[in-house]
This record gives structure tokens, C-alpha cells and sequence, in this order.
């Protein structure tokens, strides 16, 4: 079995990142300019605006971490959201999520300006992805498939079962599969007799949020397992993902751990996408 490190391979593209970054002064007089909206205290939420705000530091990138009361109203929201579209020192724009249950997810993912849409959820990036036209990747599908390159898995031609169906990881992921040749099958909770689906699976992608649903019984010796959740075991209380790690591993060719696995990547491909927001907002000499 082979671990795949995300978190090694995250320092590398941030350190990559931060070389570029620094010649950015010089060239362009300033660096990138990321703006993080975070609305209460939700305690996940602190903690990976925190990552994120550390991810920028270590890369030379300007992080502004907006944090607004829980109570705070859509529309207020919406209006800052309007004020950081039209503020031409920032790059890219990221509310945290989840919202509170009165603030429309929707209604402020497509408030983001959608050259400043670092996390790629605005919806007419959704479409270039389907489209195969210019558009900015959702963080976490392009980790993933870093992480398989890392990890020298060509997933062409390979079966691949994708258990989830968010717009942010489950179909993106599944549709990025596809563009690199895969076979892909695309599942969720209620599938039915999902085990003999999971069998099948050469890669298998698990993004279900549902502490370790996927158990040893339903992998295949030989399969690259990559698991995108992240919850707290029930009975011990730690942190753990969508496989049990334990019954899987031995069983796998290759394996992400949680945490460190898919989780680091994600950040890493916000901090790619904001410089490449900020190099395509660039004057064009």
C-alpha cells in the first residue's frame, strides 16, 4: 500500500507558487490580493479560513479575511460581495461555506464576480468546465487529479466509481475523470447494492460525507482509493474520513490519508487559482 501525501505534495506547488509570487513586485508592483468572507463562527469554518490565510502567507499572496456576525443579512452580504467585485486590488473573492440557513448558497455563489471565482463554484465556470471552454477549476476535483498524477495513476482507460454528486466535488471530479479517458461511474448513498458497484473500481473516488461508509468488503485488492471526507469517527472522536482507513488500506494500491491527504491539495489548488486570477486580470500590454 502507498500513501498518497498530500500534504507533501501541496508544499511543493506552494513553494513553486511562492517563487513565482515573489518576482511579482517587480513586474507587475504588487502581488495577488485574496479575500476570504467567513459569516459566524462556525467552528470547521474558522479553522480552514485560518489554513487558508497561512496557505497565503507562505506563498506571498495578500490574504484579507472578512469575518461578518452570524446574523448578518443576505443583502448585506450581497453588497459587500458587489463592493470586493469592483475593488481592483482584489484577485479573487471566496466566501466560506457553509452560510447560515438564511443566506442563499446559490444566490452568493453567483454574486462572486466570475473572474474573481477562485473557488470555481460560479456557475457559468461550471459550464466552461462542461463546455470544455475557459473557466476556473473547482479546487478540490483538481487536487484530486494531481494527487493521481503524483502518484503516477494514469486514469485512462481505468474504472472509476465516483460516490457523491455535489456540483463541488462529486460531478466536477467525475467529469475531469472523463476528459483524462476514464470509465467513469458515478454513484451516491442510495445506490443500490453500491458494494458490487465499489468492486468494480480500479480508482474509486469517495466524496459521500459519511463517516467511514466505504469499509474493506467493498474494494477490490489492487484499487487507488481517494477520500475526499472529513467528519470525526463516532466512537473515538477523531478525525476521519468517508473509507475506513484501516479495513481499506491493506487492500489498496494506493491510499489518501485523513487528514492530510485531499484536504491539503485543496488549498493549494486556491492558492494556484488566485494567481491565475490575478494574471488574467493583468492589462493586456
Amino acid at each position: 500500500m502507498k500513501l498518497i501525501d498530500g500534504k507533501q505534495i501541496s508544499a511543493s506547488i506552494k513553494e513553486r507558487l511562492a517563487a513565482q509570487v515573489a518576482t511579482f513586485p517587480e513586474k507587475y508592483g504588487r502581488v495577488p490580493h485574496l479575500v476570504v468572507v467567513r459569516v459566524g463562527e462556525d467552528p470547521a469554518s474558522v479553522v480552514y479560513v485560518r489554513n487558508k490565510a497561512r496557505a497565503c502567507e507562505a506563498c506571498g499572496i495578500r490574504n484579507t479575511t472578512l469575518v461578518l456576525p452570524e446574523e448578518t443579512p443576505e443583502a448585506a452580504l450581497l453588497d459587500r460581495i458587489k463592493e470586493l467585485n469592483a475593488d481592483n486590488s482584489v484577485d479573487g473573492v471566496l466566501v466560506q461555506l457553509p452560510l447560515p440557513r438564511h443566506i442563499s448558497e446559490a444566490k452568493v455563489i453567483e454574486a462572486i464576480d466570475r473572474s474573481k471565482d477562485v473557488d470555481g463554484f460560479h456557475p457559468l465556470n461550471v459550464a466552461g468546465l462542461w463546455q470544455k471552454t475557459p473557466h476556473m477549476s473547482p479546487c478540490t476535483p483538481k487536487g484530486i487529479m494531481k494527487l493521481l498524477e503524483a502518484a503516477g495513476v494514469d486514469p485512462k482507460g481505468k474504472r472509476t466509481v465516483v460516490i457523491g454528486r455535489s456540483n463541488i466535488v462529486g460531478l466536477p471530479v467525475a467529469k475531469m475523470l472523463l476528459d483524462a479517458n476514464a470509465t467513469v461511474t458515478l454513484c451516491h448513498t442510495r445506490t443500490v447494492d453500491l458494494p458490487s458497484i465499489t468492486r468494480q473500481a480500479e480508482i474509486l473516488v469517495v466524496a459521500a460525507g459519511h463517516a467511514k461508509m466505504v469499509t474493506g468488503d467493498m474494494v477490490s485488492p489492487g484499487c487507488v482509493v481517494i477520500d475526499v471526507g472529513m467528519d470525526r469517527d463516532p466512537e473515538t472522536g477523531k478525525l476521519c474520513g468517508d473509507v475506513d482507513f484501516d479495513s481499506v488500506a491493506p487492500k489498496a494500491a494506493a491510499i489518501t490519508p485523513v487528514p492530510g491527504g485531499v484536504g491539503p491539495m485543496t488549498i493549494a489548488c486556491l492558492m494556484e487559482n488566485t494567481v491565475e486570477c490575478f494574471l488574467k486580470a493583468l492589462p493586456t500590454p
